[in-house]
């Protein structure tokens, strides 16, 4: 069978493909053809909308200002958050930081995002390690122009954009022999079953031989499910609600062979969020891209 190697766009090179994948749920938005674009306009106020577009993929998309954050809202969910004061640690009790702290990273990861909403997970992740790469499969090439301009993602290095539909580009990046240590799925948060995990069996072996999975969903989801079909392919899996007052359920899945209980204790965990920029690599800090 022959798998078309799809393109790819990175930060300043490479031309973005407009590819869309398959809709897990139908739009609660207006059905239109086009795609309108522009800034809101109207008076400051405490809630703010600053940019706005309505996609056939997506549906509505909207950015919208309040107070001291930056939130990417698509059909009345919030998607994700920026702090425009640089306050990463308010995130802390989110699942963004919850996925990155259950299961500790290695210092240098490389690491795969299926779902990309504004890059809140992006920026925790260079926060939190020194990532080698960041690979990001998001369906709607809207959804990446508005992260990287409005949600930051323009000025930071190491991102790759594989825009179209992940039930394809999973499969091809196993076919060329991708590994990652670190693997969130994030774009089937309230899919039906039959949707979801077929998509999170599919991205089990682009786990490294150390590596985790991570698969966010929601409270009345699949996740027990989802945990059940992929308990016989990892050493360990656990299962956790980010708040007691949240729907968030993540499934953390951890690759590798028998652990001992001194190894358990010795897992890194995720150092607290601070202000500021986040931390970039010697050869990145030195002009080199990685």
């Amino acid at each position: 069978m022959r798998v078309n190697e799809p393109k790819t766009h990175r930060n300043g090179s490479g031309p973005a493909i407009p590819r869309t994948r398959a809709r897990y749920e139908p739009p609660r938005v207006d059905r239109t053809a086009l795609e309108e674009f522009g800034r809101a306009e109207g008076p400051r106020r405490k809630s703010r909308t600053v940019f706005e577009a309505r996609t056939q993929t997506t549906g509505r998309v909207r950015v919208v200002d309040y107070r001291n954050q930056r939130r990417l809202i698509v059909s009345g969910d919030i998607l994700s958050i920026y702090p425009l004061d640089e306050d990463w640690g308010r995130l802390e009790k989110e699942y963004w930081w919850h996925a990155l702290a259950a299961v500790g990273l290695p210092p240098r990861p490389r690491a795969l995002l299926v779902g990309l909403g504004g890059g809140t997970q992006v920026h925790m992740l260079q926060r939190l390690t020194r990532p080698r790469e960041i690979t990001v499969i998001e369906r709607d090439p809207v959804i990446v122009r508005v992260a990287c301009d409005w949600f930051g993602l323009r000025r930071l290095d190491g991102l790759e954009f594989l825009c179209g539909d992940a039930t394809r580009i999973v499969p091809w990046l196993t076919q060329v022999g991708r590994r990652f240590d670190f693997v969130m799925e994030d774009a089937a948060y309230a899919a039906p079953s039959e949707v979801g995990l077929p998509l999170a069996e599919a991205l089990v072996p682009l786990v490294a031989p150390d590596g985790r999975l991570v698969i966010n969903r929601h409270l009345r989801g699949d996740g027990r499910q989802v945990a059940a079909a992929l308990r016989p392919r990892f050493r360990e899996i656990r299962v956790r609600r980010v708040r007691q007052d949240g729907e968030n359920v993540l499934v953390c899945c951890y690759m590798g062979g028998p652990e001992t209980a001194a190894e358990s204790r010795q897992r890194p965990t995720a150092p607290r969020l601070r202000r500021g920029a986040p931390r970039r690599p010697v050869a990145q800090r030195a002009g080199r891209r990685l």
